[in-house]
């Protein structure tokens, strides 16, 4: 085992799919049924329009601080400890990482209920057959990766241009079909569909969002192997123009073939479904293979986001130090281990989940706000002190718009998100800490300043309340 580190270099091209990658997972099968429940197209629009300006505006903030702190590697953890100390540094990669692994489970969970669609053993996802092979899915990944990193990239990248296909098909087939009349009548809301204010269907989709834009920062978080430091800036923003377009055209193209009520009611993954009720069931089945490819390739790409942030903590020493270390094929061998020994135990869990999809997708998401509303801060605080800018210029200006609106946005999906799942994350946060002190204790260094012991507690009486909730049923899962 070592701590050297990797001279494994990967190419614009190679980082780009690594952030379409990450990107085109899971969520992107299940918008048409995600937005059916919460809006029409009218409120789509909407949705998007907010969403992904504000994940717009945390993309150039990536690609801000990419170019110009370029010695922090491993960007969505080490921003934050800049920017605000080492434990708040601590909370982001925890945050980031075990969300992220939390994001892997729902991967095998819509696997399997694909399957589920054709062999029923594997029923909505959360069966005893179903979490025995996504067990065996599981350690398969594992012991690949270990193989090393620029190999699982390079077979990341061939399955990212074959997942994208089913995608754009779908897309063609949904133009050609497409009926004015029928998006009309679907535009203001539809018949049958529950009477809500448009704030309110926004904020139904908010945290969907969050989790099918999980990955923009992939090029970040992979820095150290970029040929180019400013290839990170650059693939971020090309990934995100791609991806964005086709989630788009993937909510947006439903309601111009079926009527929205029928949207909602179908079971996910609702795109497979939503081809199949236009061209007939040859269409479920070539999405439910696409989905299948991409959800496997995307899982391939967050298992290697997942160790790499843990590793980058280790290496930092803000985790204990054996996560830092690299086997001979300079993989950080003992995160991918707890990563993986981690998403095994919520595999697990999930037999007792009533929508185990639901409930993995939205607590991925959550855990993630922390973590972006870190790095968007950590950017208003570089602009506003003008570190490594002159004392004026329209770059400074354009930063400093760019870091605000984005603090904005993050603030407001932390509102979104509501307190059940806030309450539920703290109760990952809190007892995540004992591996913070686990590497304060090695380096005999001093646990906490005063402000980070009030946010322990905090944290803590968090926690305790959300395990109130649980036990008295006031939270259900």
């Amino acid at each position: 085992m070592t701590g050297t580190p990797s001279i494994q270099k990967l190419s614009l091209f190679a980082l780009t799919a690594m952030v379409v990658g990450s990107m085109v997972g899971s969520g992107i099968f299940s918008l048409p049924r995600t937005f059916g429940i919460a809006t029409g197209p009218f409120g789509a629009i909407f949705a998007w329009c907010i969403a992904g300006g504000g994940m717009y505006t945390l993309a150039r903030v990536f690609q801000t601080l990419a170019e110009r702190k370029p010695e922090l590697d491993a960007g969505v953890y080490a921003y934050a400890k800049e920017g605000f100390g080492d434990y708040p540094g601590f909370l982001s990669a925890f945050g980031y990482w075990i969300g992220s692994c939390i994001g892997n489970v729902s991967y095998w969970v819509l696997i399997k209920s694909t399957l589920g669609a054709f062999f029923p053993v594997f029923g909505d996802g959360n069966t005893v057959t179903a979490i025995i092979v996504a067990s065996i899915g599981i350690w398969l990944f594992h012991f690949m990766i270990l193989r090393g990193v620029q190999q699982a990239a390079a077979i990341n990248t061939v399955v990212t241009i074959a997942k994208i296909v089913p995608i754009l098909v779908f897309i063609a087939i949904l133009v050609s079909a497409f009926k004015a009349d029928l998006f009309r009548a679907n535009f203001w809301g539809g018949e049958g569909m529950p009477d809500k204010s448009l704030f309110e269907q926004i904020r139904a989709t908010m945290l969907v969002t969050v989790f099918v834009f999980l990955g923009i920062e992939g090029a970040s978080v992979y820095s150290r192997y970029a040929k180019e430091r400013a290839h990170v800036g650059a693939a971020t923003i090309l990934g995100f123009a791609i991806v964005t377009s086709l989630m788009v055209l993937v909510t947006m193209l439903p309601y111009a073939v079926l009527p929205r009520a029928d949207i909602a009611d179908m079971r996910q993954p609702s795109m497979a479904t939503v081809l199949e009720a236009v061209v007939g069931h040859w269409g479920a089945i070539f999405v439910s293979i696409g989905l299948l490819v991409s959800v496997l390739g995307a899982y391939l790409a967050w298992s290697l986001i997942c160790a790499e942030v843990l590793s980058a903590a280790g290496r930092t020493k803000d985790m204990p130090a054996l996560f830092g270390m690299e086997n001979a094929n300079k993989v950080p061998a003992a995160a991918l281990w707890l990563t993986n020994v981690i998403v095994q135990l919520f595999v697990i869990s999930t037999y007792w989940s009533q929508d185990a999809f639901a409930l993995m997708l939205n607590l991925t998401s959550v855990m993630s706000l922390i973590p972006f509303f870190l790095v968007a801060a950590y950017g208003l605080l570089l602009v506003r002190r003008g570190e490594t800018y002159e004392k004026s210029g329209s770059e400074h200006t354009r930063d400093t718009i760019f870091a605000g609106i984005a603090v904005i946005y993050t603030l407001f999906l932390i509102y979104s998100a509501g307190m059940k799942f806030l309450l539920l994350s703290l109760i990952l946060y809190a007892p995540g800490t004992a591996l913070y002190f686990w590497a304060r204790l090695e380096q005999k260094a001093r646990v906490f300043t005063a402000v980070e012991w009030g946010i322990f507690i905090a944290a803590a009486i968090g926690a305790a309340v959300g395990i109130h909730g649980l036990a008295t049923g006031y939270i259900k899962i």
